[in-house]
């Protein structure tokens, strides 16, 4: 059956060396727990869970190479681990720079799956997730940034909100929200019928 929304994870697993990582780091751990909320949601409904994490200009490492990586680290690298461990059923990419879909594989994934909206989580929201959003929204996917489940040094969170909520590109909403919606998508797949617009 085809899943119509997508969780992504853009870019969590760091080992948060590079400027300004530090201060980052403890908001990526918070945004990391509440994002570990929704991907049991997206898992319970049986939905796609994609992990699209930058690879630090390491070509020779792979993705569970980069978990693992942080797992060895400690500290917040491995925090983030214990809580967003992928699992079989979870996808993965590598990505080189800030949207998740340039130079990519994704398209293709996403079509596979029948994808027709994503919900982003992750960091950074003024950066990759940013990127990611307008990259979506020009696909012409539908596209939703988890409010909680993102993470940007603060004072860069609230202009970044506002320049995709003003930009009309996608939507912001809460975990709650979000897990409601899949719920209301269930329910109609289940019968059968278009859910209302």
């Amino acid at each position: 059956m085809e899943q119509p929304t997508a969780l992504l994870i853009i870019d969590l697993f760091s080992l948060f060396d590079f400027p300004q990582g530090r201060q980052l780091a403890p908001y990526a751990v918070r945004a990391a727990q509440r994002t570990a909320r929704l991907r049991a949601a997206f898992d319970a409904h049986r939905c796609p869970v994609i992990y699209a994490n930058d690879n630090f200009g390491n070509w020779q490492r792979d993705f569970p190479q980069l978990v693992e990586a942080c797992r060895q680290k400690g500290g917040a690298s491995a925090r983030i681990v214990e809580y967003l461990a992928p699992s079989e059923e979870h996808y993965f990419i590598l990505k080189p720079k800030h949207s998740a879909f340039l130079a990519t594989p994704l398209p293709v994934l996403l079509a596979k799956l029948g994808t027709r909206r994503l919900v982003l989580a992750g960091m950074a929201l003024d950066a990759c997730v940013l990127a990611t959003a307008i990259d979506a929204n020009s696909r012409e996917y539908a596209t939703v940034v988890a409010r909680e489940a993102v993470a940007a040094l603060p004072d860069r969170r609230q202009p970044a909100l506002q320049t995709l909520q003003r930009s009309g590109a996608v939507e912001v909403l809460s975990n709650r929200q979000i897990i409601a919606s899949l719920s209301s998508t269930s329910s109609y797949q289940r019968t059968g019928l278009a859910p209302p617009r």
